[in-house]
């Protein structure tokens, strides 16, 4: 055997090292370029196909229709191709991983079977082609479905340089085809009927504040958007009876004619879960107090709204930003809740089947009914994507063929087990969306709708110790919470704190400074003696109506389904700053003065419709200079005061004099008011007489001399 040196065999390593390396770097410059340009144009610049409708279900007269949306948003124009579909119409999916690996693009089902193939236009840059696609209900394809269930269907586009694809179901229905027909799957489906488009009526929140407004006065409305989404809320229920309506009883107040209820929730949608898992101290700060959104106050606001004092109706507490926790429950059973829709975080996906999710929670107060919603189904029909790989459902469209396909494959995986499944609509979602969708639960025979009694009824799933394994931990809930809320916490709390202050510190009682018109000679002067007449002479009732708006505010401003830009946030806001600057003291001009002692006219006017006690507090900048520091003064109703405060002055010169308001407690409110004081000391008073009677003294005394010294001689 020929031995290669040392030297000459390490070099040969060294080179194959060399050429390994090479070659791996060529790959990686190859490959990873490729990569980052797939994941560039996927997030920026891919072409895009998606659906906007889709016939679900499909029957043996409907035929099959689709709308697809091709989108370029390349810089250059994308030449005419063709869409195809396919499917395969013997696959049966077995499993759930099994059709969320289709919707994912994760497994490779074939689609032999072509159900028709169309023709694209040339595309532009930056624009969209709308491609619909019809197939006959007598398609050989179509027809050739023997057996009813969610069948896979891809949509190819393809054209010169590009393909795109995306997966998504064709559900046949049993309708027309031979077989067993098979118990219905009960779902309930429920709507949360709430409002985020409250708004406050500024005039009639200015009437409250400067006129001592009637106590039904309500500040707080719908706005226009909101009225126009109560009629197409209206229609879409009359048109599909079968949702089950849970509604604020708010709402329903604000209704001319409230929408037909199964259930009542909190009042204002209060965020229940929101407030067990924060620091309830701030929520005090706001002024909320329990009974402004427990059972009882719901049912009362339901009996206003239908001006029926005998209605009766369930209340049912609705889950907010947070998870239904141990504490939340308790909190809402405290509240006179029994029952609770638990819309996330309660329903346990890992048993492989679908089941009625209803759960009895012991608490410290009492057993709780959680009605938990099927997560998957629930998200579909509020708008989520099962997963953010499954392109097909970045659309209404394609969510509602999805949500379809996932039905009739949990009837058919237990066909014969009794199930009522609990399917959470968003009150949001546009009127148009959710008809498509209640339309396709209704067209669907393997669906029956139930209502919520039934659902309530049913026999729960888990009770006593195997209910507490299924609640939430709530970890972390308590900071995304607070994050949430903190700032309109923060905001409500500061508000309500200036009308307390108000009405501890600066208002005062009428009677007791024999305010009435009668003895107003200010109201008279005004004529609006008989507005004055009429008010109450205590200020209770007229606080307690900015501390009832205040409450209402903050109800809906910290509502499960409010933004932090939240328009009853004004509420609050405004009342705060009007009656923070409703007393002022009045600009002062400069004051010039020529003695030792003055007074300095100070005017407090008061917008409010009830008299005022504060003080004014005035310091300068120099020791020569000084006023009064500490004045009280009461200001009548809608009116100004006039007071004055004691100049003192020790020599000629200048000082800025500041004056600030105060309230009985000796805490600044309100607008500081400047003045510049000027003093030029002339003889006019005991000071300018002693320097005369000194100067005449001296006179004499040198009239005095100039008589009686003895001349000089030469003189």
């Amino acid at each position: 055997m020929t031995r290669i040196p040392a030297g000459i065999g390490h070099r040969i390593c060294s080179h194959a090292v060399a050429w390994v390396t090479a070659l791996m770097l060529a790959v990686a410059m190859v490959c990873i370029p490729q990569a980052v340009a797939m994941d560039d144009g996927t997030a920026t610049d891919a072409v895009t196909v998606d659906i906007n409708t889709a016939t679900a279900p499909v029957t043996a007269q409907s035929g099959y229709h689709l709308t697809l949306d091709i989108t370029n948003p390349t810089d250059h124009a994308l030449p005419a191709g063709t869409v195809t579909l396919s499917t395969n119409v013997h696959y049966t999916f077995i499993s759930r991983t099994d059709i969320q690996q289709w919707a994912q693009d994760e497994v490779g089902i074939p689609t032999p079977q072509v159900l028709a193939e169309v023709q694209t236009p040339e595309i532009a840059p930056g624009g969209t082609a709308t491609i619909a696609i019809d197939v006959d209900a007598d398609n050989a394809v179509l027809t050739s479905i023997a057996e009813w269930g969610p069948k896979p269907l891809r949509v190819d586009f393809h054209t010169d340089g590009t393909s795109v694809e995306t997966h998504t179901f064709l559900t046949r229905s049993a309708e027309g085809l031979n077989g067993a027909a098979t118990p219905a799957l009960n779902v309930t489906v429920a709507l949360p009927l709430s409002s985020t488009q409250w708004q406050v009526d500024t005039d009639d929140l200015t009437t409250l504040l400067t006129d001592d407004a009637d106590a039904d006065s309500d500040v707080i409305s719908l706005s226009k958007t909101g009225e126009a989404q109560v009629k197409e809320q209206t229609q879409l229920l009359n048109n599909h009876p079968g949702v089950q309506v849970v509604a604020d009883p708010t709402y329903l107040d604000a209704m001319r004619m409230p929408i037909r209820s199964s259930a009542i929730m909190q009042p204002a949608g209060f965020d229940i879960t929101a407030y067990a898992a924060a620091d309830t101290g701030r929520y005090d700060r706001t002024g909320i107090r329990a009974e402004d959104w427990n059972a009882a106050t719901a049912l009362a606001q339901y009996r206003q709204a239908l001006g029926d004092d005998e209605a009766e109706l369930d209340a049912v507490a609705w889950q907010g930003s947070a998870s239904w926790t141990q504490q939340a429950l308790t909190t809402a059973k405290r509240q006179g809740y029994d029952t609770v829709v638990a819309t996330s975080d309660f329903s346990d996906m890992s048993l492989g089947i679908v089941r009625t999710d209803t759960t009895v929670v012991p608490t410290d107060a009492g057993d709780v009914t959680v009605l938990a919603a099927q997560p998957v189904l629930s998200g579909l029909a509020q708008g989520q994507a099962t997963s953010q790989t499954a392109t097909a459902e970045r659309t209404a469209g394609g969510r509602l063929a999805r949500f379809v396909a996932q039905s009739a494959f949990y009837q058919m995986e237990q066909p014969y087990t009794e199930r009522n499944l609990l399917i959470c609509l968003d009150s949001s979602t546009d009127t148009a969306t959710l008809d498509a969708l209640l339309s396709a639960i209704e067209q669907s025979p393997w669906l029956q709708m139930t209502d919520l009694h039934t659902l309530m009824s049913a026999t729960p799933s888990a009770t006593g110790q195997d209910a507490l394994l299924a609640v939430p931990d709530g970890n972390g809930a308590g900071q995304a919470v607070s994050e949430r809320f903190t700032p309109a916490l923060d905001a409500l709390g500061n508000a309500n704190d200036v009308v307390i202050r108000f009405r501890d510190s600066v208002l005062t009682d009428a009677q007791e400074e024999s305010m009435k018109a009668s003895g107003d000679t200010q109201a008279l002067a005004r004529q609006d003696a008989d507005s004055v007449t009429h008010r109450s002479e205590d200020t209770t009732a007229w606080v307690n109506q900015l501390l009832a708006v205040n409450r209402r505010c903050a109800l809906h401003a910290l509502s499960y389904n409010a933004t932090a830009d939240s328009a009853t946030l004004a509420g609050p806001q405004t009342i705060a700053e009007t009656l923070s600057n409703a007393v002022r003291i009045t600009p002062i001009e400069s004051l010039n003065v020529v003695s030792e002692t003055a007074n300095m006219p100070v005017t407090v006017s008061n917008a409010l419709p009830y008299p005022v006690r504060v003080q004014i507090s005035a310091t300068t900048d120099s020791m020569t200079i000084v006023t009064s520091r500490l004045v009280d003064v009461v200001v009548p109703p809608t009116s100004e005061e006039q007071t004055t405060l004691a100049i003192r002055v020790s020599t000629s010169g200048t000082a800025n004099a500041q004056l600030t308001l105060l309230d009985r407690e000796g805490n600044a409110f309100g607008a500081a008011q400047s003045t510049t004081i000027t003093s030029a000391l002339q003889i006019s008073d005991m000071s300018g007489f002693i320097i005369i009677v000194c100067a005449v003294l001296l006179g004499i005394a040198g009239l005095w001399r100039q008589f009686h010294r003895v001349k000089d001689p030469d003189e």
